[in-house]
């Protein structure tokens, strides 16, 4: 027979900020599929989506992404 021993261990999970945080913006008008690709700074990546819209009239909603990074640490 085996037998196994098992500690469970409490973490924490939290943003971590020298990961940085990326932006995206995805335009969900029909048949476009176009995005402004992972930014570093929130208004670069609003700034295309203004772009987009005034060059693309109708296309005026879009799903926005905030990506961060995260880092798990034990309790103990």
């Amino acid at each position: 027979m085996t037998r196994a021993l098992y500690r469970y261990v409490e973490h924490t999970i939290r943003h971590e900020p020298a990961g940085g945080v990326t932006f995206e913006l995805f335009c969900v008008a029909p048949e476009c599929g176009e995005e402004s690709g992972p930014k570093d700074a929130q208004e670069d990546a609003q700034d295309w989506a203004l772009r987009h819209t005034g060059l693309n009239p109708g296309h005026d909603l879009f799903r926005r992404v905030f990506t961060d990074h995260a880092r798990v640490t034990r309790a103990e």
